[in-house]
């Protein structure tokens, strides 16, 4: 007897395509405007995402939020935030490597060092400006 899972699909093996409801996929011209609809939003989100970036803010999150609204509909936005998924959990995987932690952390360290020594050597040279 063999046994099956019980446990719900994962997002990333959910089939590609459209999530729009069922009422809204079977009529053609509701699906088209729906479309337009995710489009419209998606692009507004995305633009104002790129609008942040330069700005304080979380430029780069808003617009994978963005692509994220664009996902629900669109199969190539899907397919980027699946790559962008991997690429994210391959980065994080080797950053929280321990030996590449460590060869972070010194290279932080040597940093600091020959920062807080030229600002050394410009105070030794020039002395601390006081009003």
């Amino acid at each position: 007897m063999s046994r099956t899972s019980t446990t719900a699909p994962r997002k990333r093996d959910l089939p590609l395509g459209s999530r729009a409801p069922r009422v809204v996929r079977r009529t053609p011209l509701l699906h088209l405007l729906w479309k337009a609809g995710v489009f419209v939003v998606g692009a507004v989100v995305v633009a104002t995402g790129i609008v942040l970036l330069p700005l304080p803010g979380p430029g780069w999150l808003v617009i994978f939020g963005g692509m994220a609204v664009w996902a629900t509909e669109f199969v190539w936005a899907q397919r980027v935030l699946r790559w962008t998924r991997r690429k994210v959990t391959e980065v994080t995987r080797r950053a929280l490597d321990p030996r590449v932690r460590r060869r972070n952390s010194v290279i932080v360290v040597i940093g600091l060092v020959l920062a807080a020594g030229g600002v050394g050597a410009y105070v030794w040279r020039f002395g601390v400006f006081t009003l």
